[in-house]
């Protein structure tokens, strides 16, 4: 499918139908679409909790309770659906684990010196966000919405529906998972499957401000 088209076709899924599920290869290819996402300097600060199960999409529709209750149904009648969490803090133990990655992959194999600046790199970024910005969390949580923009066009090229989930409290969803004793927290979900036959908002004309407006081309 083009890339254009894919666009055009793709909307923020409001209603699921609960009896369709994602057949296993194209479950595949959004878990390869999650993995092999791009990060600044390669640091892959990412978690990802996929639920495909009843229960499993009920441990994370307590993420949607109270006010963000709008968003339960959604949760329960998905495919699946993707819980994305970011690291806290970047350690030692982790930037070592991305180093020893890339030396598996064979990145390194033409110059002698290549891992150790791959590695410096990587610690400089780090240490501006650390010591002279003072945002790494927030800088981190960037790279999961990069990772939720291209899991959305990998399913909207592979012709099925999805909605990113901002309402959703995570605070809960870190007690469910445990996930702070891990060094993550929650940033958003992603709901995936088959739009039901009465989602409203699949006729819905989309509305994008004019490429004028938003384009400066020199």
């Amino acid at each position: 499918m083009l890339v254009s088209k894919a666009l055009q076709r793709r909307y923020a899924t409001k209603s699921f139908d609960p009896s369709r599920s994602l057949p296993p290869e194209t479950v595949q290819q959004l878990l390869d679409a999650l993995r092999w996402c791009p990060s600044s300097t390669n640091i892959q600060p990412w978690h990802f909790v996929v639920a495909a199960t009843a229960d499993g999409k009920a441990r994370i529709a307590k993420g949607a309770a109270g006010p963000y209750s709008y968003n339960e149904a959604k949760i329960l009648n998905a495919s699946h659906v993707v819980l994305m969490c970011s690291r806290v803090a970047i350690d030692d133990a982790h930037l070592q684990q991305v180093l020893a990655a890339e030396e598996q992959a064979g990145r390194f194999t033409d110059k002698p010196d290549a891992a150790a600046m791959a590695h410096a790199t990587r610690v400089s970024y780090h240490n501006v966000h650390r010591f002279d910005k003072k945002d790494v969390s927030h800088w981190l949580e960037k790279q999961i919405y990069l990772n939720l923009g291209n899991l959305l066009l990998t399913a909207g090229l592979l012709d099925i529906d999805a909605v990113p989930l901002e309402g959703i409290n995570t605070q809960v969803l870190d007690a469910e998972f445990d996930l702070n004793a891990r060094g993550l927290t929650a940033v958003v979900a992603v709901a995936l499957g088959y739009r039901a036959a009465d989602d409203f908002n699949a006729a819905l004309p989309k509305a994008r401000l004019a490429a004028d407006a938003i384009f400066t081309l020199i």
